[in-house]
């Protein structure tokens, strides 16, 4: 079904989608487009219902994960909003990066005379980059880095490539939480291609990992509420139930009629086969998670989500195809 856009001097058509489940959104936001909330003690987080940020409030300074630009200035404001109600210094004094993505950090330089923290491939990647906004960070790791400002701990790791080389796991054990950015969208599907992820495999993994942990709220980097670990266990249901629906198109499609029909183009019979391993493959799961997770019956979300993963499969896990004897 389609309904038509207001617009002026023509008529867009643009689809209807099911009604996102009330689960899946967070609380309101203030009169600048942000909200802020505590998550345990002196953690706090922030989002604009589409991206997070948070931050620790400490009487030696506040320390900052993650700056993306869509919140960009709030952050200030979010930080000034608490540390007056909290009575601590609103000077900004780390800013650790989960990732080097633009979009997660790109308001990054609105904050000077940090330190800022990150992975050692974050630093290489935004030296390659070469972005003002994303200043590339001071303090690096390779596996492990224990940051401690104003009596508190927070442990940052990196188990492998995931969403990108170097999206890095952020434990707060002394406030039951997790940060962990672009694998999990609480209540929601991932977008086009597991969250416009470069490493299926370790993507797929990610999550069991994040549950290896001990943690109740999860900081996610998107949507509008924090994750819990039922949300968490959801997707690794919704991703599992593709790998499994992609294994039976994979074996049950005959890609031999699609190459037959376009002979010489063979270009066009992969596209043939591949979508429709795809679609089918692609079909009982936004079926069963329509009204379960939002924007399930976006096609486009998890037929490319369902794209990925059966290329991951047949590329990285292999086989890609039979063996000519």
């Amino acid at each position: 079904m389609t309904t038509p856009a207001a617009s002026t001097g023509s008529t867009l058509e643009l689809p209807d989608y099911a009604p996102i489940p009330p689960s899946a959104l967070g609380p309101a936001l203030n009169e600048q487009g942000y909200y802020v909330g505590r998550v345990e003690r002196n953690l706090f987080w922030v989002t604009d219902g589409v991206y997070q940020s948070a931050f620790l409030a400490t009487p030696d300074g506040v320390v900052l994960f993650d700056a993306p630009p869509s919140i960009g200035g709030n952050l200030r404001r979010a930080v000034d909003e608490v540390a007056a109600a909290e009575g601590v210094s609103n000077t900004v004094t780390h800013l650790v990066y989960s990732h080097h993505h633009d979009d997660h950090s790109g308001a990054a330089f609105l904050f000077d005379n940090v330190v800022r923290i990150g992975h050692e491939e974050t630093r290489r990647l935004l030296l390659r980059d070469n972005n003002e906004a994303r200043p590339a960070p001071d303090v690096t790791f390779a596996d492990t880095y224990a940051l401690e400002v104003g009596g508190e701990r927070v442990d940052l790791a990196w188990h492998g490539s995931n969403h990108s080389p170097d999206n890095i796991f952020i434990h707060f054990p002394g406030h039951d939480t997790l940060m962990l950015i672009d694998v999990v969208n609480a209540g929601w599907v991932p977008i086009y291609n597991t969250n416009l992820t470069e490493d299926v495999q370790g993507y797929m993994r990610a999550p069991a990992t994040a549950l290896s942990y001990s943690w109740s709220h999860m900081i996610s980097g998107h949507v509008g509420r924090l994750a819990t670990r039922a949300d968490v266990e959801l997707h690794q249901q919704y991703i599992a139930d593709i790998e499994a629906s992609a294994r039976e198109a994979l074996a049950s499609v005959n890609p031999v009629p699609f190459y037959v029909h376009y002979g010489e183009n063979v270009w066009a019979g992969i596209r043939g086969h591949l979508n429709t391993v795809t679609e089918r493959a692609a079909a009982p799961v936004i079926a069963k998670y329509t009204g379960v997770l939002a924007a399930a019956d976006i096609e486009d979300y998890t037929m490319t989500t369902t794209f990925a993963i059966m290329q991951s499969l047949r590329l990285d896990k292999g086989p890609a195809g039979p063996v000519h004897p």
